[in-house]
């Protein structure tokens, strides 16, 4: 029974570390670099560099080993980071089409997808995608694998969705909005109060 409390202590333990890990707020791009650690034998050895997105640096590090180990025979234990930064958008004032190819797990297997976003940054992009993934199929920020990630321009658009935003004379309806400050009082009226609720609809 006492050890029964102390595994099963540990387990809340582990857990609580891996909702830690969970994609929390915005996303972020990472350049992480490394290698596997040098010996005798091999006293210089080649470095590996990866693009990734994850909340912050600790998750970075931690996919770049899980993506390394399935390539190379390395591990975290085995190996060490060289370098890792954070990348940030050149111009972040014009929004942008963004295409992002994917590949995710889910309950009946794995599956790839193409979905395009619209935002000011990549990173933008990126975060809408796993909101997107999680409300649409349940998909779990573990189970995402980013294959490719690319800049499309207005005639390159596969999705309606950012089609009709990248027309050239696009309207957007003001359906509420107020046009003046007391509407709903007298023309002539110069209360600062009243106790009539504002109107915003125009039809």
């Amino acid at each position: 029974t006492h050890h029964g409390g102390k595994w099963e202590k540990r387990r809340e333990e582990v857990w609580e570390e891996i909702k830690k890990m969970t994609v929390a707020g915005k996303m972020r791009q990472y350049q992480v670099v490394g290698r596997h650690r040098a010996t005798e034998e091999h006293p210089n050895p080649e470095a590996y560099r990866m693009i990734i997105f994850a909340p912050n640096p600790v998750i970075a590090k931690s996919k770049f080993w899980y993506y390394l180990h399935q390539f190379r025979k390395m591990k975290k234990t085995t190996g060490e980071i060289l370098d890792c930064v954070e990348l940030h958008e050149k111009n972040s004032r014009i929004v942008k089409n963004y295409g992002i190819w994917l590949r995710y797990s889910s309950r009946s297997g794995t599956h790839n997808m193409y979905r395009e976003f619209r935002d000011l940054t990549l990173t933008g992009a990126v975060s809408q995608l796993y909101d997107e993934m999680a409300g649409r199929h349940r998909t779990r920020p573990r189970s995402i694998q980013i294959i490719r990630t690319a800049t499309v321009k207005a005639a390159d658009l596969k999705r309606p969705n950012g089609m009709q935003f990248a027309k050239r004379k696009v309207k957007f309806p003001l359906p509420h909005q107020v046009a003046a400050a007391k509407r709903d009082q007298k023309a002539l009226s110069d209360r600062t109060f009243t106790t009539q609720r504002p109107s915003t609809c125009l039809g």
